[in-house]
């Protein structure tokens, strides 16, 4: 596939690593796409999950994926500030149907004031095991959550204190100038 053209509006998917559709969040409007990086912004977009259960998003969020790293990041705009739930996953790739990635179940939840937790290290563990895991696997996202956790420590990237003014406030909201909801219309 071409890559997608700002203001595009795509699928994300998430698998496992035994390639089972994990969750799927329907609209995401296209920021940025490159070779190597692609950055997306939705607000209150439909989630599917893979039994079926069906929620909407809560605020607005940017989407930041990279090709060169195993993991993703979303930054959630709060009123309380900028919340980053980051997915340690593959690099995504991208076809006609969506962006798509394999989610390996360890997150980092980063807070406004930049302290930050590491979560599901026991499911983590277990999928490990169950799903069998290549020991490369479990290097390479072991070596990712130590450059994840620099990158939020330092403020790079999606972390950095610019990031969501230029990629929700200015290029965002320029692409919905009259409606801070994208509105969804696939319940």
């Amino acid at each position: 596939m071409c890559l997608p053209n700002e203001g595009d509006v795509i699928k994300i998917q998430s698998y496992k690593h035994d390639g089972k559709l994990h969750r799927t969040w329907k609209k995401t409007t296209v920021l940025k796409a490159t070779d190597q990086l692609l950055i997306g912004g939705n607000d209150r977009t439909l989630v599917v999950e893979s039994d079926g259960r069906k929620w909407i998003t809560r605020e607005p969020a940017i989407s930041y994926f990279h090709k060169e790293h195993w993991f993703n990041v979303i930054s959630m705009i709060r009123a309380d500030g900028v919340h980053h739930y980051c997915n340690i996953g593959s690099p995504y790739l991208i076809d006609n149907e969506a962006l798509k990635y394999i989610d390996y179940d360890l997150d980092i939840k980063v807070f406004p004031n930049g302290s930050f937790h590491l979560l599901d290290e026991d499911e983590y563990e277990f999928r490990k095991r169950s799903m069998h895991y290549p020991e490369e696997v479990d290097r390479i996202l072991k070596q990712q959550l130590g450059i994840l956790t620099e990158w939020v420590l330092d403020k790079k990237g999606p972390f950095s204190d610019d990031y969501i003014d230029f990629w929700y406030y200015n290029q965002y909201r320029s692409l919905h100038p009259n409606n801070d909801v994208v509105k969804n219309t696939d319940l």
